[in-house]
């Protein structure tokens, strides 16, 4: 039987998102430009162009919150000092900024600002 100490298995944890993360980035990107190059003459270049933006943006959206999750993972499993809790606290400030502003430009307008539809409303 292998033993394994929990700083490794919180290692291997962290290396599974930080792995699936780029997967995303990668995976999401080149489908969103396949997508693109097989709908370019269906639809034209500035729908074309229009979609795969939202796509790589999504893409980069969700590959973020992975990369996030594993940030957060090592910094309380493994490395639970005042210093490393520092650096995840920046590290999540930039990349939920990274994410916000990704977020308002993919839908042209501030999350408070958009109208709102059928399923919004409250009764």
């Amino acid at each position: 039987m292998i033993k394994i100490s929990f700083d490794e298995a919180m290692e291997a944890v962290v290396r599974g998102f930080e792995v699936g993360g780029v997967a995303i980035l990668v995976v999401g990107s080149l489908a969103a430009f396949v997508s693109a190059a097989l709908s370019y003459r269906r639809v034209g270049p500035r729908e074309s162009y229009e979609a795969t933006r939202r796509s790589v943006g999504r893409a980069i959206l969700l590959g973020l919150e992975f990369l996030i999750i594993a940030d957060i993972v090592i910094t309380i499993t493994v490395d639970p000092t005042l210093e490393s809790a520092a650096a995840l606290g920046v590290i999540v400030l930039v990349r939920t900024f990274l994410s916000f502003s990704l977020e308002v430009e993919l839908d042209g307008s501030l999350p408070w600002r958009r109208r709102e539809t059928g399923s919004d409303r409250t009764q």
